[in-house]
């Protein structure tokens, strides 16, 4: 048995999740297309698959051989193209992890011009703002923000800083009291990110160190624009990147709580897992977003990695 062809198919195994789509996908019965991952994993005397009747997931051993394998092949592809002396074209799926706020008009015509650049790479976004482990769940590349350091498995770009703030309501204020100190936010209705402590305790900084406040969590959610939502009709205090209030503000929805005290300031990243070789696809599509200025305006991969951070230091 073609042991790179074994290697072709466990890589559309691994990155599909399924015998049966890997099987469609390569023109292949599904008993042909298992046989190919067998013969990988007698000739490697290790497990590379977790099997169940309905569910397929990469081993540890598997994770790391599907990332090297998939290195090597997309070095094979790019090395025959340029013995052939066909330049080398991005081309393929690129699979990105992106936070549910990037699902805005910025970042949209930024996927749709680096798609007229390059159009032979289709893209498959994750907008679902999860961390995902991108070897073993095959992402290409992801956007994170972070306040300190990024995993060292991975390669990150800097994309811009990351600015965040507390706001609430004109309403809300009005019918609540405006907070003059870090001390009048205790209690406080708070419309929490799910990562938050489930008190709603977090740390802030104050002239005098930092300070342990405690909120109470009235709402929690993972998704930024429906806390954003609730703060617009009145619910509570949340913390938010620029980018998604700046016209909130602007025409007075929002209004800035403790402005110079109650916020944050983070970085984000692109990154991808360490490779000897990128592929084109990969490659350009990392550049094209680090030459965007545009992206400088897009401040945040995940408003909860931010209050994570807070929590974390309580």
């Amino acid at each position: 048995m073609d042991t790179l062809v074994s290697i072709r198919v466990f890589c559309a195994v691994a990155e599909l999740k399924s015998f049966a789509s890997a099987a469609s996908r390569l023109g292949l019965s599904t008993a042909m297309t298992s046989k190919h991952v067998m013969h990988l994993e007698n000739r490697l005397q290790t497990r590379l698959l977790n099997r169940t009747s309905r569910h397929v997931s990469l081993t540890e051993s598997g994770a790391l051989y599907f990332e090297q394998t998939r290195q090597m092949l997309d070095a094979l592809q790019e090395t025959e193209e340029a013995v052939s002396k066909t330049a080398v074209t991005p081309r393929g799926t690129l699979k990105l992890s992106a936070p549910v706020w990037m699902a805005n008009t910025i970042f949209a015509e930024i996927l749709s011009q680096y798609r007229e650049q390059y159009p032979e790479v289709r893209l498959d976004i994750d907008l679902s703002g999860r961390l995902v482990n991108l070897v073993e769940e095959g992402f290409d590349v992801a956007l994170r923000m972070t306040q300190g350091a990024l995993d060292p498995s991975l390669v990150a770009r800097r994309l811009s800083e990351v600015h965040f703030h507390l706001v609430a309501s004109p309403e809300f204020l009005k019918r609540n009291g405006r907070p003059q100190s870090l001390a009048d936010l205790e209690g406080r209705p708070f419309l929490a990110y799910s990562f938050v402590s489930a008190d709603g305790t977090i740390t802030l900084e104050s002239p005098d160190g930092p300070r342990v406040v405690h909120l109470d969590p009235v709402m929690k959610s993972s998704n930024e624009t429906i806390l954003r939502m609730a703060a617009i009709h009145g619910m509570g205090l949340t913390f938010v990147p620029e980018i998604l209030i700046e016209q909130e503000l602007a025409d007075g929805r929002l209004d800035a709580v403790l402005p110079g005290t109650a916020r944050g300031v983070g970085t984000l990243y692109i990154v991808y897992p360490s490779r000897k070789y990128l592929s084109a696809k990969v490659r350009t599509f990392v550049d094209f977003c680090v030459s965007q200025s545009r992206l400088k305006r897009i401040q945040s991969e995940n408003a909860a990695e931010f209050v994570r951070s807070l929590a974390s230091q309580t």
